[in-house]
């Protein structure tokens, strides 16, 4: 766990460079980000918040998949995060144990969403937050059994098969790519 905390540390620095830069691009005006709620009146802000919230687990999913799929990416970037793979080493220290750069690239989809989808400022700061939460628990080894929430349960086997379970949230782009494993399914071949 003290490397899994190194790792983390060393590389918060990076991680935080991602919201300052997509702030700058807000005040700025560049991006499609509105301030208020009543820009766009409460029935849109949540369309473009469930679009938002699609996009950036669509992106997160074949960002993952493709850091596993390419080799150099996986070799120079994120085995860093995969040296725990066992679920006696992974721990929420573990789930900001990356390269700075495999960090950003996971998260960059909720950058890339704001020049596309219309989304309010303090929503998409506040699902940056939950990104470090979210990536914690799922390596906390604590399965809720929520479908079709992405548990700890799920993620640990993407831990020990490094083929199944690239999905954030939710397990949903894992079921439509075809890339789903329940933990169920290790059970019954023990």
């Amino acid at each position: 766990m003290k490397k899994q905390i190194m790792v983390a540390s060393k590389a918060m620095a990076v991680y935080c460079a991602l919201p300052a830069a997509s702030e700058h691009m807000i005040e700025c005006g560049w991006t499609r980000s509105y301030f208020h709620i009543s820009e766009v009146g409460w029935p849109m802000h949540f369309v473009y918040l469930a679009l938002y919230l699609i996009f950036v687990e669509f992106g997160i999913y074949w960002m993952h998949r493709e850091l596993h799929d390419i080799k150099p990416l996986y070799k120079h970037l994120h085995a860093t995060h995969h040296i725990y793979n066992k679920e006696n080493t992974l721990s929420p220290w573990a789930g900001l144990a990356f390269h700075p750069l495999d960090g950003v690239l996971q998260a960059i989809s909720h950058v890339v969403a704001l020049f596309i989808i219309p989304v309010h400022f303090r929503t998409h700061i506040a699902l940056l937050f939950l990104e470090a939460v979210w990536t914690s628990n799922i390596h906390d080894c604590i399965h809720g059994k929520v479908w079709p929430v992405m548990g700890a349960g799920y993620h640990t086997i993407h831990h020990t098969t490094y083929r199944h379970n690239y999905g954030h949230y939710t397990i949903w782009m894992d079921w439509m790519f075809g890339t789903l494993r329940e933990p169920e399914d290790i059970l019954k071949k023990d």
